[in-house]
């Protein structure tokens, strides 16, 4: 059986990125880190952290991390099952991550349930749908939304539906820059509001909507959804936005579907831990149901759990890529 403060000593290593911080943490010398990590090593008979700035885990070290954050939250639930009304538990700390859009959209529904409803010390970490995995796969969170559909080895990844992007503008803008419709010229010569630079979603846009890739045209960047729709509703540009948050201002008369005859659909996926503990489960399973009544059904995958593997297995006769054409590698750099 693994040493408990070992156990504890390598986590705070490898979430700290320090022995220095570790020790502060645990309180304890950086020789006693030391010595515990070279410990857990030998009797692992493997190497669990990269010793170089920052300290990192190792393929083996993200797999013994999972292990001692579900050793956590079982702890934590058990304390909270077993002793309810005696003196006050500190919550379980838990870490997911979740993209931008879905954040100003449609998961604050799962926060309020969850924040509300569970003793949990929650951490939320907002970052692209495509680099959501590397975090779940160092073991820094237990979930992320994700774009693919595809798990990885030792997590499922459950279909969640598809997010409905459309090209917004104010109408005084439209009229001005796309009299015509949205041509090549007009968008060579208009701004566009994107997220950041790696956002890909409004290329991919324009490359379905004229069959050609357009990449010279002018763009802000405003790396947040709020601030996107406000650049978009005061006339910066025109963008791809979540018809849910855009539909307010679209009902109001401030906004318009630059295509209204076309959107973009982005498959969303919950990527979680294939043996997950009661708790955890539960977070799954509150956040499949908010996102399944929240957003649009996916019509690229059925609403199911693959395993590592495997992808979401799409309806017969259907290929498995998101709607509007692009793929959900490609169109998932917008948040």
């Amino acid at each position: 059986m693994l040493d408990r403060d070992h156990l504890e000593t390598f986590a705070t290593v490898v979430e700290q990125q320090s022995f220095d911080r570790a020790a502060s943490v645990l309180s304890i010398t950086r020789g006693a880190v030391s010595q515990r990590i070279k410990a857990l090593e030998e009797s692992l008979s493997t190497v669990l952290v990269k010793r170089e700035r920052p300290v990192a885990a190792t393929h083996a070290g993200e797999v013994l991390l999972r292990h001692v954050k579900a050793l956590r939250i079982l702890e934590g639930s058990a304390l909270q099952e077993l002793a309810p009304t005696a003196k006050p538990h500190a919550p379980v700390s838990l870490a997911i991550a979740v993209n931008a859009d879905s954040l100003a959209t449609w998961f604050p529904e799962v926060l309020k349930e969850l924040l509300l409803g569970q003793l949990v010390a929650l951490e939320v970490i907002a970052d692209d749908q495509d680099h959501t995995s590397a975090l779940l796969a160092r073991g820094d969170v237990i979930g992320c939304i994700s774009t693919s559909a595809k798990p990885a080895d030792g997590f499922l990844a459950e279909c969640l539906g598809a997010m409905e992007y459309r090209c917004y503008a104010t109408p005084a803008f439209a009229s001005t820059h796309f009299p015509n419709g949205l041509t090549v010229p007009a968008v060579l010569s208009t701004p566009a509001v994107l997220f950041n630079r790696k956002d890909s979603l409004h290329d991919d846009f324009l490359k379905r909507h004229f069959g050609f890739a357009v990449e010279r045209y002018a763009r802000h960047y405003l790396p947040s959804p709020v601030a996107l729709l406000e650049g978009v509703a005061m006339g910066a540009g025109y963008g791809l936005i979540p018809s849910w948050q855009a539909a307010p201002l679209v009902e109001a008369g401030q906004l318009v579907d630059v295509c209204p005859d076309e959107r973009e659909m982005v498959d969303l996926f919950w990527h979680h831990w294939d043996l997950e503990p009661p708790m955890a489960s539960d977070i799954t399973a509150l956040i499949v149901k908010v996102a399944r009544n929240s957003l649009e059904p996916s019509v690229g995958f059925e609403p199911s759990t693959a395993q590592a593997g495997e992808s979401a297995s799409p309806p017969s006769g259907r290929k498995a890529e998101p709607q509007g054409g692009a793929s959900g590698q490609e169109a998932s750099e917008h948040q």
